[in-house]
């Protein structure tokens, strides 16, 4: 599997604070099945001094000590960056931040319940020559209020990635439904960790799909979509009704969703 969204560099932002920890995140991953973890960490207001010359650094860093402990897992850089970052950053410097040195960024809209100028600043960024893969959908308030929205930005062209978390429920009762409800209207086409530790916040995928009855689109959801986004093929779609939960995940699931 391919992990497009995780915070696994180390002292960076609020995922691990040391390299050990950093290398135990991505030990959890390879024993998760995951091969490809693409580091995004915040690229934000918050953390003002992330840039892509420091990302690059650490990537290395991180990439030198996986190999010590002998862990086959590449890890790649790019960055989630703050849609109201955006228009702060140049052109070049939102082209390094790509995720695995593609055509994609990853793209954190507010989770204020306003949306006033997200389309705007979503454009704008098209406008600019870069392809926007949006950043957990499923804990945007604003999309929760108005999924339309959401709607309007993946049919202009936009990519979603939710994090496998939210189907379990880590996220809550309500961002559980709306996760699945964009699952059934074909508007997910990835799932990602989004992690930031192995226990309050893990590098799984392929459990939390199994889980909720969605694991016949595991490889697309973590593999094939993922690497052409890496790769900058064309994207693997599915139409509305295909992903639809076999079942409500069982025992499994109901674990999942207490933990």
């Amino acid at each position: 599997m391919i992990d497009l969204h995780c915070h696994v560099l180390p002292g960076i932002d609020d995922g691990p604070s040391t390299m050990d920890d950093a290398v135990e995140i991505v030990a959890a991953a390879a024993q998760a099945g995951t091969t490809t973890m693409v580091a995004t960490p915040h690229v934000s207001w918050d953390y003002p001094a992330n840039d892509a010359a420091l990302i690059a650094g650490l990537v290395a860093d991180v990439n030198a000590a996986v190999a010590e402990r002998g862990i086959e897992v590449e890890v790649k850089a790019g960055a989630e960056i703050a849609l109201t970052r955006t228009a702060d950053l140049s052109d070049d410097e939102l082209t390094a931040l790509r995720l695995g040195g593609g055509r994609w960024l990853l793209v954190e809209p507010p989770f204020t319940a306003a949306s006033s100028g997200f389309e705007t600043l979503f454009s704008s960024l098209v406008n600019r020559g870069h392809e926007i893969v949006i950043a957990h959908p499923e804990r945007i308030v604003a999309f929760q209020r108005d999924p339309a929205i959401i709607e309007r930005l993946v049919r202009g062209g936009m990519l979603t990635s939710v994090t496998a978390g939210s189907l379990v429920g880590r996220f809550g009762k309500d961002v559980r439904r709306f996760t699945l409800d964009l699952m059934r209207k074909g508007l997910v086409h990835n799932v990602a960790s989004d992690a930031h530790s192995v226990v309050r916040r893990p590098p799984g995928m392929a459990t939390e799909l199994e889980c909720e009855g969605l694991g016949a689109h595991t490889e697309r959801l973590t593999l094939d979509v993922p690497a052409a986004i890496l790769n900058g093929t064309s994207i693997p779609r599915l139409a509305e009704g295909t992903m639809v939960p076999a079942g409500q995940g069982g025992r499994l699931g109901r674990l999942l969703r207490r933990a």
